[in-house]
């Protein structure tokens, strides 16, 4: 398949700058076979089956872009004839942290700018913003890596998060011309937000309110939580002309045991699991994979995955005797879904409006098939919906 294949074409005025003034007021486009029905988020509820199971993913968006300066002590030097070298050496430097790595330290995946001039064994200077001087965070460049990513080890500190939470601003997608507010550090997260890791939000989660919630507990609706922190495997744009060409970066996830036994009692009593948001989807499709291969579940002589390209999508129609086992874990997931994967678990989905030529678009292209979310996004663009993380959303069935 060509990424080409997953182009339309998208007015910038649609790309919504701020969230809805409340967060239940969004547009839901409900796409069911066949049928496309214009509604509002505020009829989820509705929609619902009171068998439903309902799985969210709990991560928290960290304020993980942080300004600061660099020493330039591992950078090129330039002519002393130039006046303006010792500023620039010196100079402003922007670091998203990207994925935590495992171990004691706070050792970082980043996205360094300007990051040609930044080598490993540079040090990194984040200041109180008070403008007092103080120092609260250093940093040393360990590796470099593609496309600006670079390896940081923070030196120890007591409080990194709380310090943290004090230098960081809420790293907004580039998409959202705006520098972040103060807003952003409660619009740009979910209600039922708890554990923090993420750099992005997993935005189908940011409709939802307590008053919602409220209506699907007395519904009957069941409810369970994932969690994967999102970094680069989710908004990492493509750089290969085929599809199946390109790697997606390991995201870190967890499977508590009360979920586990939530979502495979559902499968087995033939329920349907209902996704909020591409995250959750991810997060449920491969660690039913991950048990497979472990031998949990029961449909280890199934190991192809990803089948050949079909324009189709490829349902979880198994019989519930054939259901999956999800065991409580947690672990790296890397799974990139595209047209031709066959769902084990997940039945329908709520979801935002993605980019055009993402690996989000063609996950749910695998969902619902290619030419029907292509047809429902035409239909998104002509009816004004609003665009990406705070824009409007779709529910899938």
């Amino acid at each position: 398949m060509l990424v080409s294949d997953f182009d339309f074409p998208l007015p910038p005025e649609l790309i919504a700058q701020y969230p809805p003034a409340e967060r239940a007021a969004s547009r839901m486009l409900h796409l069911q076979g066949e049928l496309l029905r214009d509604t509002v988020f505020g009829e989820l509820p509705a929609l619902l089956r009171a068998s439903d199971l309902l799985v969210f993913n709990d991560t928290r968006v960290l304020p993980a872009r942080l300004f600061g300066r660099r020493s330039g002590s591992r950078a090129q030097r330039l002519s002393p004839a130039n006046p303006a070298s010792r500023d620039f050496l010196h100079g402003r430097v922007e670091v998203l942290l990207t994925r935590r790595l495992p171990g004691e330290e706070q050792r970082w995946q980043a996205l360094v700018r300007p990051g040609r001039k930044i080598m490993p064994g540079e040090r990194l200077y984040f200041e109180a913003p008070d403008g007092s001087g103080g120092l609260l965070l250093e940093a040393e460049v360990l590796e470099r890596g593609e496309f600006g990513e670079r390896t940081l080890r923070f030196l120890p500190v007591p409080d990194f998060f709380a310090r943290l939470e004090t230098l960081g601003h809420i790293p907004l997608p580039p998409y959202i011309d705006r520098a972040d507010t103060p807003e952003d550090r409660t619009r740009y997260q979910t209600v039922y937000a708890r554990d923090p890791g993420s750099v992005a939000a997993p935005t189908a989660g940011l409709h939802f309110t307590e008053e919602i919630l409220g209506q699907l507990r007395e519904k009957g609706v069941e409810t369970a939580a994932v969690t994967l922190h999102v970094g680069l495997g989710t908004f990492a744009p493509i750089r290969t002309e085929v599809v199946e060409e390109h790697k997606i970066h390991t995201e870190w996830y967890q499977i508590p045991e009360d979920t586990a036994e939530k979502i495979t009692r559902a499968k087995r009593e033939g329920r349907r699991v209902v996704a909020v948001g591409t995250t959750t989807v991810r997060t449920l499709e491969y660690a039913a994979r991950k048990c497979a291969e472990q031998g949990q579940g029961q449909d280890q002589d199934q190991d192809q995955d990803q089948l050949p390209h079909v324009s189709q999508p490829r349902a979880n129609m198994g019989h519930p005797s054939d259901a999956p086992i999800i065991t409580a874990h947690s672990g790296e997931a890397d799974i990139f879904i595209y047209p031709g994967y066959r769902f084990r678990v997940v039945d329908a989905m709520l979801t935002n409006f993605h980019l055009p030529k993402s690996t989000l678009l063609m996950l749910v292209s695998a969902f619902a098939g290619r030419e029907r979310i292509l047809a429902a996004y035409e239909h998104a663009v002509r009816e004004r919906y609003r665009f990406f993380s705070y824009g409007d959303c779709m529910f899938i069935e």
